[in-house]
């Protein structure tokens, strides 16, 4: 009889089977290695106990060794390092870090959850002592240590993803001098580029200097401190170096026992999260998985999926039939002033799938209100959403704003996890009132938006077509005074509420692109053009205060023609 597992890493997927496990099986031996200090730790805390927002260290410890072996029964052995799996003997051969010997486990079962570590390439002096990552509880400890007693005043942060976004929000509210350096063009990678324009917007005016498309050539010590070359040829100095650029698979265990492996070092499971030998499961941010939306084989390192991996081996290897049906990637951070989420694919997936905007796919960028305007606090979220022709299909949804982002993210995504459409999202019935929401939620009216465009209602042009159409006629229907706070040069303004009184003045044969503020108006004014024969209308996304945002370099010019 199978009554013996053991779990090789005890953080989010291994503690979770652990104790699933556990509930499921009272008689079974289970046995948890760990080769760190602590199982069950909100590593997601991390840059908010750094930035003195989660005060108290224990309040990341949600398990403690002692707790996981009173409440489940469950042999918690931290220290202890798995340094190699024989498949044949089905033994363990564990390292105690405390004492340095070793000896062997065998199971019946064994569950890999080792999990990530954060990449450090071979880059020229990355060894310099203040160059840290930010992965562990111990992690946090250095930093915040380092930070206090070593007097740290500026920090340049290596990667502009989830973790270095949200160390440098907190360190900045430390009163320290933040840099973020990112190779690419823009930070937060699951957003469009023009969506990250917002970020861009908001961290810069937050004092955080952000270096774009400028990857790191160097580092060499002055002093103590850090200069960074970036392959510009721009040298940055800093007392603290955060690398935040990514995340690599803990997977030498499993190659070295043999099992298979994707080119990026995840584990290959089926969907039982069984790997290829029948006795060993993987879970967690070492294993690869499939994306619901793209159907392709990919690596998400998020808690929610490493969870739930955790708790479907935990059914199977109790007897069950539980099935991973894969992941999203959901995600949500907040950033400064502002809230990030997005589900699903983004349109460059999209595009590097081959697939043609208005051809294979559509697209909306909408701006809405978080709750009713005329209740007092209400701030803008944009909101882009991708889909099918057919609008059967959410590809996925990217939300940027204040207040009122998360629940309209986890409603799209629900939306898309359970295969509905965007006539779908304008039928859904929410909750309503002024303090909360609109009578038509901002995903009502994504839905209204996403079916106008399926049925030839409405059309918009894409964010950056006012800089390459050189031939169509940027057309703002704000009224004059709005013009006087920001305007586009050359472009021609007729309020809306004259449009009609005006048509003769404007030439049906030419391209027009329809401004406002937000978009509402110029849909409007879309639908008088297109009824009185003007055949090629579009409606700028997000209007006036999009186009602001993703042109921070553009200079406000009260256009009057």
């Amino acid at each position: 009889m199978n009554n013996k597992t053991v779990i090789i890493g005890g953080v989010a997927g291994g503690a979770s089977c652990a104790a699933r496990l556990r509930r499921l099986d009272g008689e079974r031996e289970i046995i948890m290695l760990e080769r760190g200090n602590y199982i069950s730790y909100a590593n997601c805390g991390l840059p908010y106990h750094v930035g003195n927002i989660i005060r108290q260290r224990n309040a990341l410890l949600l398990m403690t060794p002692e707790l996981m072996k009173a409440r489940f029964a469950i042999d918690v052995r931290v220290k202890h390092e798995a340094i190699a799996i024989d498949r044949i003997t089905k033994k363990v051969t564990v390292r105690n870090l405390a004492n340095g010997s070793t000896y062997t486990e065998s199971y019946d079962t064994l569950v890999i959850a080792t999990g990530s570590s954060p990449l450090r390439p071979n880059i020229p002096g990355i060894e310099h002592p203040r160059i840290r990552t930010v992965w562990t509880v111990s992690d946090a400890d250095d930093i915040r240590r380092m930070i206090s007693e070593e007097h740290i005043s500026s920090v340049a942060i290596i990667g502009g993803g989830f973790i270095g976004l949200e160390m440098a929000e907190n360190l900045c509210n430390l009163g320290l001098a933040v840099s973020i350096i990112e190779a690419t063009n823009q930070v937060m990678a699951p957003f469009d580029y023009e969506m990250a324009q917002l970020l861009h917007e908001n961290i810069r005016a937050n004092g955080v200097t952000l270096y774009l498309s400028d990857g790191v050539a160097s580092f060499a010590d002055k002093n103590g401190t850090v200069i960074i070359t970036l392959q510009s040829g721009t040298a940055i100095t800093a007392e603290l170096v955060i690398l935040a650029i990514g995340v690599r698979p803990n997977s030498g265990l499993a190659k070295d026992a043999g099992l298979p492996l994707n080119t990026r070092g995840g584990i290959l499971t089926d969907e039982h999260m069984r790997t290829e030998d029948a006795a060993i499961y993987a879970v967690g941010d070492v294993v690869e998985i499939e994306d619901v939306v793209s159907k392709e084989r990919t690596m998400v390192p998020l808690a929610g999926p490493a969870n739930k991996q955790g708790r479907i081996a935990a059914d199977n290897i109790a007897g069950g039939n539980s099935v991973y049906h894969g992941t999203q990637g959901s995600s949500v951070a907040k950033v400064f002033d502002l809230t990030a989420a997005s589900t699903g694919i983004n349109e460059k997936t999209l595009q590097r799938h081959g697939l043609a905007k208005g051809k294979d796919y559509e697209s909306i960028t909408i701006i809405q209100n978080s709750h009713a305007g005329y209740f007092p606090g209400a701030t803008p979220l944009t909101l882009k959403l991708l889909f099918s022709l057919d609008g059967k299909k959410i590809y996925g949804a990217q939300i940027i704003g204040k207040d009122g982002v998360d629940k309209r993210i986890d409603t799209i995504a629900v939306a898309l996890r359970l295969n509905a459409g965007v006539r779908e999202l304008a039928e859904l019935e929410l909750a309503y009132a002024p303090p909360y929401s609109s009578a038509k939620d901002p995903v009502n009216m994504a839905g209204f938006v996403a079916q106008n465009v399926l049925d030839g209602l409405v059309r918009f042009s894409p964010y950056d077509a006012p800089d390459t159409d050189k031939n169509a006629v940027l057309l703002d229907v704000r009224e004059k005074t709005e013009l006087m706070a920001y305007a586009i040069a050359g472009v021609k303004n007729i309020p809306l509420g004259k449009l009609r009184e005006q048509l003769n003045t404007l030439d049906a044969s030419k391209q027009y692109i329809v401004f406002c503020a937000i978009g509402v108006r110029a849909y409007n004014a879309a639908r008088i053009l297109s009824q009185h024969g003007f055949k090629n209308v579009s409606v700028y996304p997000g209007g006036m205060r999009f186009y602001e945002a993703t042109h921070p370099s553009s200079k406000s010019a009260q256009a009057m023609s």
